[in-house]
């Protein structure tokens, strides 16, 4: 007598898990660089990216802290997963916000096209971070 193994949905646990641990490591890497970037780098940071209104080396020092944080806290995340949930819904809201600043204020130093890319930029971003909090959302509810 044989028996027909039950249905599931095949690679639903690895595969979600796969994508969170992949978010979590881009952006905290993405966080931890940039942040280092503007703390080590600002002039440069305000030439190349930064360039909304008078260069604030002090300002840009104080977003600075708050990214390598934020980066170091995706990272453990990994190695971590009851830090899961908590940093990537943090993130999604800090990109989110981050997205409507720019949305509001696009007029970039290098041009209103450029302030529009990076908007664009943000929010697509701010949608993979969210996706992969409802993937690790879900992954703990499996749990």
């Amino acid at each position: 007598m044989t028996t027909t193994p039950k249905r599931t949905r095949a690679g639903a646990g690895p595969r979600r898990t796969g994508i969170v641990e992949v978010t979590l490591i881009v952006f905290g890497l993405y966080a931890l660089g940039f942040g280092l970037f503007m703390m080590f780098m600002p002039g440069t940071f305000y030439d190349t990216v930064g360039a909304f209104g008078a260069r604030n080396d002090h300002y840009i020092f104080d977003n600075a802290t708050f990214e390598v944080p934020q980066g170091l806290m995706l990272l453990a995340a990994v190695r971590l997963p009851s830090w899961r949930v908590p940093a990537l819904a943090f993130a999604t809201v800090h990109w989110a916000l981050h997205a409507l600043s720019h949305i509001v204020d696009p007029h970039h130093g290098a041009g209103d096209l450029y302030g529009w890319l990076e908007a664009g930029g943000l929010v697509i971003t701010t949608v993979v971070l969210a996706l992969a909090l409802r993937a690790s959302l879900v992954g703990e509810r499996k749990i």
